[in-house]
């Protein structure tokens, strides 16, 4: 099983998009640490939308859709729908 998750931070005022194989708990407490990289500067991120799949390529191509978008228009609008994928 695979997640692709949006994760928002409210003191970046900004989202995160990834997809993770392990537990999504687990995933977002690494988010929240602090470490180099995007989402290492603030420990407030927050799961706003997931998505489960069978195969790693399923949650790759979900996740590279969505980046592609470059809207956060569009990203809110996804989270704000009623149904996962």
């Amino acid at each position: 099983m695979w997640t692709f998750y949006i994760l928002y931070s409210g003191a970046k005022n900004s989202y995160y998009i990834g997809f993770t194989g392990g537990l999504l708990l687990e995933r977002l407490r690494k988010h929240n640490t602090h470490h180099k990289g995007f989402t290492g500067s603030v420990g407030d991120w927050e799961v706003k939308y997931t998505g489960v799949y069978q195969a790693k390529e399923e949650a790759t191509r979900r996740e590279r859709q969505v980046k592609k978008w470059k809207s956060r228009k569009l990203v809110e609008k996804l989270i704000g729908s009623k149904h996962s994928d």
